[in-house]
C-alpha cells in the first residue's frame, strides 16, 4: 500500500510536465530508460557550474526536505549528491539534522559529462538503481543537455507505471535547470513554455569507441 501511494504521487508531481520533452526509450522485465534533452542559452562552463548546484534549480517537491535549497553535489568520482533534512528546533533545546543521500557520483568530466548511481525518488527504498547520465555538448548560442536515466533491477512497482512517473520527475529535474538558465530560443529551438523534442532514442555507440566519441554519440540529435 505504501508503494501505491509513494508511486501516486509520483505520478501526480509528474503530471504538468508536457511528456514531448522526454520520453522512456526502453523497458524490460525489470528496467527502463528515460531520456529528455533541452537546449539552454549559456556556454557549457556556465552550464556545468550550474549543475553542480543543484539547490538553485532542482524541484523542491522532490527533496525530503521541502527546500531545494538544502541539495548538495560534490562533482568528483565518489562525491554525493546530497539533501540536508534540518531538525525541527523545540521549546526544550536544538534538534539534530539529518541528512539523505541520492545518489554516487560515478563520472565528473568537467564541462562534458555528469554520470550518477542511485535510486532517486521512489526507487531509494527498492532495490534496483539508476544510472543517471548527463552529458553538455555545445550548440550554436549555447549548450544542448541530454538527460538520460537508465534503471534497473528488482523492484515492487509495475514497469510501465513507475518508468512514466519517472520519466515525468527527471524531466521535471531538467527543464528546472533550463529555465535556471534560460532556454536557448534561436535557430527554431523552443522557448521556456514550449516542448523541446528527444533526440534520436538510440544513437549508436560502437563499444570501443573512446570516451570523447561516446560523449558525441549521447549528445548527437537530428
Amino acid at each position: 500500500m505504501r508503494n501505491r501511494i509513494i508511486l501516486a504521487a509520483a505520478l501526480a508531481l509528474a503530471i504538468p510536465v508536457s511528456p514531448a520533452t522526454a520520453e522512456v526509450v526502453s523497458t524490460t522485465d525489470d528496467g527502463f530508460v528515460t531520456r529528455a534533452t533541452a537546449e539552454v542559452a549559456a556556454e557549457p562552463l556556465a552550464v556545468w557550474l550550474a549543475l553542480i548546484k543543484p539547490g538553485e534549480w532542482w524541484n523542491s517537491d522532490h527533496t525530503w526536505s521541502g527546500d531545494a535549497a538544502n541539495m548538495m553535489l560534490t562533482p568528483q568520482a565518489g562525491g554525493c549528491l546530497c539533501e540536508k533534512l534540518p531538525g525541527d528546533d523545540g521549546e526544550e533545546g536544538f534538534a539534530m539534522d539529518g541528512s539523505a543521500h541520492h545518489a554516487t557520483v560515478l563520472q565528473a568530466f568537467p564541462l562534458r559529462v555528469l554520470r550518477l548511481r542511485g535510486g532517486l525518488g521512489p526507487l531509494q527504498g527498492e532495490p534496483a538503481t539508476g544510472i543517471l547520465t548527463i552529458t553538455l555538448k555545445e550548440v550554436e548560442g549555447g549548450t544542448r543537455v541530454l538527460w538520460e536515466y537508465n534503471v534497473g533491477g528488482p523492484m515492487r512497482y509495475e514497469v510501465e507505471q513507475i518508468a512514466g512517473a519517472v520519466d515525468g520527475v527527471m524531466t521535471q529535474q531538467l527543464m528546472g535547470l533550463r529555465d535556471h538558465l534560460g532556454a536557448l530560443e534561436s535557430g527554431g529551438s523552443a522557448a521556456p513554455d514550449e516542448a523541446i523534442p528527444a533526440p534520436d532514442p538510440e544513437p549508436r555507440i560502437e563499444p570501443d569507441a573512446s570516451l570523447e566519441d561516446q560523449i558525441d554519440a549521447l549528445g548527437r540529435a537530428e
